[in-house]
């Protein structure tokens, strides 16, 4: 394999590397708004957004891709590989994170709310102040950890067409009938951009159960 052929991966995986930063991103602002519903104390919404969560941890990506793109133009709505498979992501990242972030929040202990109700602190206060950022702390490994999920899962953007670096490792062995010296370096680009993500968050995770003891 040549020097046009590795830079042709590495341009497959800064669209990687943009797509995850896009779900991850969009997906925590998204996730966060259900995490805060599911924890809502209404009865109906906490349902709902139950749903919303069960939906996308029981259905495959592939084919929440799938249907993003090529449901919306079976409907009139047109929109490019690029921005379907953002979509994509982000709904199915705001799902699982939505439901990481809601364990973080229950966590919790009740004492923290109880005390923060007696100080008289508004909603928005106490979930600012004093829930969330412990909420976030004790989920912040499952959140790394799912990160490294994320990642991977770009690699299913290539069902609506798009080039992130896995369609791209695939478009350069069919050229060149070497693909397991091509997927190889793909995997080993994969690698390199999961495996620390993977060692920090077993580290804070041993860091934080260490600081409970």
């Amino acid at each position: 394999m040549g020097r046009d052929e590795f830079l042709f991966l590495l341009i497959g995986l800064k669209w990687t590397l943009a797509l995850s930063a896009v779900g991850f991103v969009c997906g925590c602002l998204a996730g966060l708004i259900i995490a805060l519903l599911r924890t809502s104390g209404i009865n109906v919404i906490e349902r709902a957004t139950a749903a919303y969560i069960a939906f996308f941890q029981g259905t495959p990506l592939l084919m929440q891709l799938f249907v993003v793109y090529y449901g919306l133009a079976l409907i009139g709505i047109k929109i490019d590989a690029w921005a379907a498979v953002a979509a994509g992501l982000t709904l199915h990242a705001s799902a699982y994170l939505g439901e990481i972030w809601r364990g973080g929040i229950e966590a919790v202990p009740r004492g923290q709310t109880e005390a923060s109700k007696a100080l008289a602190l508004s909603y928005s206060a106490r979930m600012k102040d004093v829930i969330l950022p412990q909420a976030l702390r004790i989920s912040l490994p499952a959140t790394i950890g799912f990160l490294v999920q994320l990642i991977k899962g770009t690699s299913l953007a290539s069902i609506v067409g798009f080039t992130e670096l896995t369609r791209a490792g695939n478009i350069i062995s069919n050229q060149i009938f070497q693909p397991l010296t091509v997927f190889g370096i793909v995997g080993m680009l994969y690698f390199v951009i999961c495996c620390p993500l993977t060692i920090y968050g077993a580290y804070l995770e041993r860091k934080f159960a260490a600081s409970t003891r």
